[in-house]
């Protein structure tokens, strides 16, 4: 049996045969179950299992007592027992060199001891407004990791005051075995306070030195700031253009109080392309793919070309074209905003219109934090279109596109937690073909989750304000149903009806919800439900019609985003006939 205060751990270097019958037992009398659970999970031993080699079991359960110790002396048990016998001999007595060439019993057993709490918390000096843990206080329990976050919330409180070299220059942490009480006093050098210095850029070969220095921003001759370290990382990465970024502090201070400052790059393979594709049965199919280039001119620019076709074998309208380029300059004109310019051209053979539409677009995108993105621009659209309802016109628009997005989901393509928000708000001046107005979209989404289940719900909202229904571009119009927006519904089934003939709305209400549980690590079962409202008003005012699907689907985990298969039926509303839509892509729906 060995006492574990202080563990001296044995590197295992002898060979072993394989033990395919080795038995291996884990016990933690008087544990709670979550923290057995912790040091089940921390265990080598067990996660070797007994098809390892007597090498490597011997090896595990030697580095098994540093692992169960950090996990108790986490949970503040410092007074714990750890036995690890192989074959009866404790596995830190077993010598390297003379290690058994078969092992037949593995017997671990953790006694946790009591909880011991803090008689002393003490830490200083602290900068204004450094937050410690709230457990770092006596009669808290004096868990390692309640030590580390304090420790931890001094520096960086100093270094966010411009301190960068703040570190802890003395710890009197004893443990009292008698009383369970742990005394621990920690002190802190603040440092001086410090100022940007130069910068130096390393690891690039095609994007200039100048204007990587330009897109991190580093602020030189500011006072130093950990958080702007980050963004000019962020920055970077953001470009596409680096595989890899680092920002290094220099060891020592420089001149005049300054702290210079190493960028680190590996660029990227400049040119890409993907492509995707997504089927419903009546929908049919979309085929789309970009080619990308993300250092164009050496100074990271992006230029994207994207084409798409649609409504391949579709039951509803025709086939649509669309194609556009996209050119991006970053940190123009200063390091969170990027320039942009686009063309895009579009081709929509729909069941109620069609049109042929160009659109020329100047603006910027402005990195307002991390999760919130802002556009704004310039843009100019022309469109030649015959409508069902209101026969052909043609539009000549200027148009000033805003758009804000915040997204704090935990993943883009497979999200479990957090939300989603984005509002586009579109004002246009008629030159010809409409009077002016507004064309007004939200999606907002949001979810939760538990250990296997995921809630998640999607509200999306558009609104037309200023022409007429008769007097607005179809192409600002809203309809509901399809993959979107209502499964369950053929695509853009739900429209006004204008004299026999069909029309989008000016306004729409969407409300979505899915249940997801996980079956596997990579299977996942999904029911949903879907509702859509369109109305003639510029907002939903409930005169309007609405209709309703549901179903349920699969989803298969790729690792890059799971493969979605929805299987979806009409529950209120018209319905074309069809009673299952199957829908096929990648991601999840929303």
């Amino acid at each position: 049996m060995l006492r574990v205060c202080l563990v001296v751990l044995l590197a295992c270097l002898a060979p072993g045969l394989a033990t395919a019958e080795t038995r291996i037992s884990f016990q933690t009398p008087g544990a709670s179950d979550d923290l057995r659970d912790d040091l089940r999970a921390a265990s080598l031993t067990v996660a070797t299992g007994r098809n390892g080699t007597a090498q490597d079991l011997l090896a595990a359960a030697q580095a098994d007592y540093a692992r169960l110790l950090g996990v108790l002396y986490q949970n503040a048990r410092y007074g714990a027992v750890i036995t690890i016998r192989i074959d009866g001999r404790e596995a830190a007595a077993i010598p390297p060199l003379n290690a058994p060439g078969t092992i037949n019993t593995i017997a671990i057993e953790v006694r946790p001891g009591p909880r011991y709490r803090l008689s002393t918390a003490r830490i200083g000096p602290l900068a204004p407004g450094t937050e410690l843990p709230e457990d770092f206080r006596p009669g808290a329990p004096a868990g390692s990791t309640t030590l580390q976050d304090a420790a931890t919330a001094a520096i960086d409180g100093w270094r966010s005051e411009g301190r960068a070299k703040a570190r802890i220059t003395d710890q009197n942490i004893i443990a009292r075995h008698d009383a369970n009480r742990v005394s621990a006093t920690i002190a802190v050098a603040p440092g001086p306070r410090l100022r940007f210095g130069t910068t130096t850029i390393e690891g690039n070969r095609n994007v200039r030195t100048r204007r990587i220095r330009t897109i991190a921003g580093l602020p030189e001759g500011q006072v130093f700031d950990p958080d702007e370290v980050d963004r000019a990382a962020n920055r970077l990465r953001r470009t596409g253009s680096f595989s890899s970024v680092t920002v290094e502090e220099a060891p020592d201070i420089g001149p005049d109080s300054t702290l210079p400052m190493t960028i680190g790059v590996v660029e990227a393979i400049p040119r890409r392309f993907g492509f995707g594709a997504e089927y419903s049965t009546t929908d049919g199919v979309r085929l789309s793919g970009f080619w990308l280039h993300r250092n164009l001119l050496g100074g990271a620019e992006r230029f994207r070309v994207d084409g798409a076709i649609a409504g391949l074998g579709g039951e509803t309208g025709g086939t649509d074209l669309s194609f556009g380029v996209r050119y991006e300059r970053p940190a123009t004109p200063r390091a969170d905003v990027d320039l942009f310019t686009e063309l895009h051209w579009e081709s929509l053979d729909e069941p109620d219109f069609t049109s042929n539409t160009t659109e020329f677009t100047l603006g910027f995108t402005r990195y307002a934090t991390d999760t919130l993105v802002v556009e704004f621009g310039l843009g100019y659209l022309y469109s030649d279109t015959t409508d069902a309802a209101f026969g052909r016109e043609t539009y000549q628009l200027l148009t000033l596109p805003l758009a804000a997005t915040l997204d704090r989901r935990d993943d883009a393509l497979n999200p479990r937690e957090g939300f989603y928000a984005d509002l586009e708000l579109t004002p246009f001046h008629g030159m010809s073909g409409t009077s002016d107005g507004v064309q007004t979209e939200f999606d907002g989404r949001a979810y939760l989750s538990t250990t296997n289940l995921t809630f998640a719900g999607r509200v999306q909202l558009g609104a037309l304000f200023g022409p007429s229904l008769a007097e607005s571009p179809p192409f600002y119009r809203f309809f509901s149903g399809g993959g979107g927006t209502v499964r369950g519904h053929g695509y853009q089934s739900l429209a006004l009806d204008i004299g026999g003939d069909r029309s989008g709305g000016r306004s729409f209400l969407g409300l979505s919800g899915e249940l997801r549980r996980d079956i596997t690590d990579t299977i996942q079962v999904v029911g949903f439900a879907d509702w859509g409202y369109i109305g003639a008003e510029s907002f939903p005012d409930f005169t309007g019609d609405s209709h309703a699907g549901a179903g349920f689907g699969l989803r298969y985990n790729t690792g890059i985003g799971p493969i979605r298969l929805d299987l979806a039926t009409p529950v209120a509303g018209e319905s074309d006939g069809s009673n299952f839509y199957i829908y096929v892509g990648i991601g999840q729906a929303f």
